[in-house]
């Protein structure tokens, strides 16, 4: 049983609009669909065939050899950022990595928390990189 902590020393439930909707109801009751997962190495052309064979708009990423769960794919997400070309590849520079997290703008928050890593062809996910992979990076480099 997974316990969310909302409201930090409160111990009064979560309740929203739709609270009263519920009534007893679990995440079981919404029916979801078994979930498709893919491997870092498969193709993006993969995923998004697979995602629209099944009309799923997101899709899980494990580990090929202990099927621990890294992280998902955004179909919706991933296909806007191939139509526009916004691909990040292990050739691109740090400088254009971080306009893409903060959306082309040089100050204020992130607008994107991660990014895909694939190969030129845009075929194959190479890796996945964070904001704070990026911080990271940065607070290790001298000035």
């Amino acid at each position: 049983m997974v316990v969310v902590a909302v409201n930090a020393g409160s111990s009064k439930p979560f309740e929203s609009k739709w609270s009263s909707k519920y009534r007893g109801a679990t995440v079981e009751d919404l029916d979801p669909p078994a979930a498709l997962s893919l491997n870092p190495s498969d193709a993006i052309s993969l995923a998004l065939l697979s995602a629209f064979e099944r009309d799923y708009t997101h899709l899980t990423i494990v580990d090929s050899q202990t099927r621990a769960l890294l992280g998902y794919i955004s179909i919706p997400n991933l296909q806007s950022l191939l139509d526009s070309g916004k691909v990040i590849t292990m050739e691109t520079p740090l400088e254009e990595l971080e306009a893409f997290f903060r959306g082309g703008v040089t100050e204020g928050e992130w607008t994107q928390d991660f990014a895909v890593i694939t190969d030129d062809n845009r075929r194959f996910v190479m890796g996945v990189a964070t904001v704070q992979d990026l911080e990271e990076f940065a607070k290790r480099r001298p000035e």
